[in-house]
């Protein structure tokens, strides 16, 4: 047997098969690399073994002792030591002595090391481990690597907090990390905060990189004036892909145990959402309360396709009760429908069921809106190559209310349009006629009739040009644009109005043809609108950087046809004006104006001020009125106040009624691996009524949240709200929609 002894040496083992015929090729040269190179994390690289140490000695294809600085590499795992015995064939080794060691961003540190190289798998004593893939970190008394994706652990401690920091850590006796499956699963776990148990639990499992997975979820804790102290405890199942389901007991402590559950589903051409809610014995009220939804679409194929969209709940003040939410107090009418859809290509139809559910104030009673049982309507539109389209609107319906007058209502509306357009320019002569036939069923109510002939011309021009502001090279386009409408006068008073309403006037609504909504008035018409857009676009992006648009429309007759005995005698409508998009670095804005000219007076108008510098720090400032009707500020922010803590506000105040309608404060603490928030919430939820809540969360990153969650609270308080220990980007645009 021959032993051998190398000393400030690196030997490569090939322990495969590799051919060397050009290892005797004349010229050729070696040379010591004295730094590792770079392993690659393939499971397929060769399975070549590279030993450097000071001293190297063993017996050839038996056994390998090294000493001093050793590093030893091998298919995506790395060994550095003071000591190694490396034993031939099976490729096991031990290494003793500041050991480190390293496989695919994870990094490994204890007293001793055992490791089978063939096999990746092994264990470490006293280990201090590092996760680079889950920027997580921890110590144990010994590290088990079953294979080259599980690590099973004892005694073990885990957190994401950077290396000195241990504000937060789990404790637990025994810690499985599976990287196949993408879980952790802890044993006896204590979640330390601050050096304080905060949670304990006999059995823990989260995901490892986000991931939804089965398992109990943080639970949610919080307090309401309605209810009092609340405590919610949810149960995510990840049933499959595409099917999960959220049961979440909920304690109140006024009014019982309110059971709710919310099961989600995804399936190639459906899908949809089932959430339901049930309160056996409300203390407070003394009875059984519940509530429920049903969002439901599917494509059956062939051009058909459906949705259902089902809610109700067992009272007028369910919402207002139990919601700490002023999106869902504030609902009037619950939604109650089924569609069947037809697609043609160039013409559908939709069939729908439609009734509500009217919830009550009896401070402010409305009358519940009518039924439509069914509703039936046709589109068409048939695009010729002789410069001429063929549309067709049409409808059935028949209206049903418990205590109004039921009827039917038939519509038939042809129309033949010849759009004209280059790239410059359009204009679209159309004509139209209008049929509206009505029957009831009472038999003392005679059935009518409205026909009406339709005309109209709509015309733009764009005009462009390049232009430089601030410094930055933009194209201005100036789009002016012009739109007639002709309808003569019918009487129409006798007509039942079923869903019928003056629509708002705007910038939008200005460019149809009727000023009402619904189909049971059609207004007489001889008016021009007129009206100019003009943009910046950003000569490098494309994007649009500022938008404004002044409008105005020009009557040419006396208004006869008003759902009121009131009716418009001026030969002009107010001016509109609009200006959005960003007005300079970090600045944005939306306005929106009103103006009556013959009464030198603002009508209406809106406008919304927004400085966002970057994630974290956002002022919004708005202001909105109607004349006689409604006048409103509104100021909310997230913005630094020191350190690490950020201050989040909303104050909404109507100033024509002078009470609060919104108010929030909060604050928000980043410490990098978790972060803290505290919320109070006031919101006006009915007439002479408040709903006061409290929020606080804990957020350990990577881990979980605890406490009741404000977040979705703040997004929709704080227009462009993100977490502080967020990295995600801010948005060019922050009113996308306009």
């Amino acid at each position: 047997m021959h032993r051998s002894r190398v000393t400030s040496a690196v030997l490569v083992l090939i322990l495969s098969v590799a051919s060397d015929a050009h290892a005797e090729e004349p010229g050729l040269k070696l040379r010591m690399q004295p730094e590792l190179i770079p392993y690659a994390l393939g499971r397929d690289d060769p399975p070549t073994l590279f030993l450097d140490a000071d001293s190297i000695d063993g017996n050839q294809d038996q056994e390998l002792d090294a000493t001093g600085s050793v590093r030893l590499r091998k298919r995506g795992a790395a060994v550095f030591s003071d000591r190694l015995h490396l034993s031939f064939p099976d490729e096991q080794i031990t290494a003793t002595g500041h050991v480190r060691f390293e496989k695919e961003g994870d990094v490994i540190t204890g007293d001793q090391l055992f490791y089978d190289l063939q096999n990746d798998s092994g264990y470490i004593d006293k280990p201090e481990y590092r996760l680079g893939r889950y920027k997580a970190r921890g110590g144990a008394t010994r590290l088990v690597a079953e294979n080259r994706d599980l690590y099973k652990i004892r005694k073990a401690t885990y957190t994401n907090c950077e290396v000195g920091d241990e504000d937060w850590y789990m404790r637990v006796d025994r810690l499985e990390l599976d990287r196949i499956r993408d879980v952790g699963v802890a044993q006896n776990a204590t979640v330390v905060f601050k050096g304080v148990p905060i949670l304990y639990s006999p059995y823990l499992d989260f995901s490892l990189s986000g991931r939804r997975k089965t398992g109990l979820l943080p639970p949610t804790i919080g307090s309401t004036g309605q209810s009092g102290f609340e405590y919610t405890q949810p149960f995510y199942w990840n049933i499959a892909p595409n099917h999960d389901a959220t049961i979440s007991p909920r304690i109140l402590a006024k009014r019982g145990v309110l059971m709710s559950g919310d099961f989600r589903y995804l399936e190639p051409g459906l899908n949809g959402e089932v959430r339901s809610e049930y309160l056996p014995d409300d203390r407070q009220k003394n009875q059984t309360r519940y509530g429920y939804s049903w969002q439901h679409r599917q494509n059956f194929g062939n051009g058909f396709s459906g949705a259902v969209d089902l809610q109700g709940v067992s009272d007028d003040t369910y919402f207002t009760d139990l919601s700490d939410k002023i999106s869902a107090t504030s609902q009037t009418n619950l939604n109650r429908e089924g569609d069947l859809f037809y697609d043609g290509n160039w013409w559908t139809v939709n069939t729908r069921v439609q009734r509500f559910q009217t919830l009550q104030d009896p401070l402010a009673p409305v009358t519940p809106p009518y039924a439509r049982v069914p509703q039936i309507t046709l589109n068409m539109l048939r695009q010729t190559d002789a410069y001429l389209d063929f549309g067709m609107q049409g409808e059935y319906v028949e209206f049903d209310h418990p205590f109004l007058l039921n009827g039917r209502r038939e519509t038939l509306y042809p129309s033949i349009s010849a759009p004209f357009q280059n790239s410059f320019f359009y204009i679209t002569p159309k004509i139209g006629y209008h049929t509206t036939s009505y029957s009831f069923e009472d038999s003392n109510r005679t059935n009518e009739t409205r026909t009406l002939p339709i005309y109209s011309l709509d015309s733009a021009l764009t005009f462009e040009r390049e232009a430089t502001l601030w410094g930055r090279a933009f194209l201005q386009t100036l789009e002016p644009r012009l739109y007639y409408v002709y309808i003569p006068f019918r009487q129409q008073d006798q007509l039942p109005n079923f869903d019928t309403a003056l629509a708002d006037f705007n910038l939008a609504q200005i460019f149809t043809e009727n000023q009402f909504s619904g189909g049971d008035r059609i207004n007489d018409a001889n008016q021009l609108t007129a009206a100019v857009t003009s943009r910046l676009i950003d000569a490098e992006s494309g994007n649009e950087q500022l938008r404004f648009t002044l409008g105005e429309r020009f009557y040419f007759k006396e208004q006869q046809v008003s759902l009121t005995p009131q009716v418009r005698d001026s030969t002009r409508s107010d001016v509109l004006a609009a200006m959005t998009g960003q007005i300079a670095n970090h600045w944005y804005t939306d306005l929106g104006v009103q103006y009556s000219i013959e009464q030198s007076r603002v009508e209406r108008g809106n406008a919304v001020l927004r400085y966002q510098p970057e994630i974290g720090k956002v002022l919004n400032l708005g202001y909105r009125f109607t004349r006689d009707s409604l006048e409103q500020a509104d100021l909310s922010a997230e913005w630094p106040i020191g350190g690490r803590w950020t201050g989040l506000v909303r104050y909404n105040y109507s100033l024509q009624d002078k009470r609060l309608l919104e108010g929030l404060f909060g604050l928000e603490y980043n410490a990098g691996c978790w972060a803290a928030r505290v919320v109070l919430h006031r919101f006006a939820s009915a007439t002479q009524e408040y709903v006061n809540a409290m929020f606080f969360q804990l957020e350990l990153t990577g881990v979980s949240r605890i406490g009741s969650s404000p977040l979705e609270l703040l997004r929709q308080n704080i227009s462009g709200y993100e977490k502080t220990n967020d990295n995600r980007p801010i948005h060019f645009n922050p009113f996308p929609s306009f």
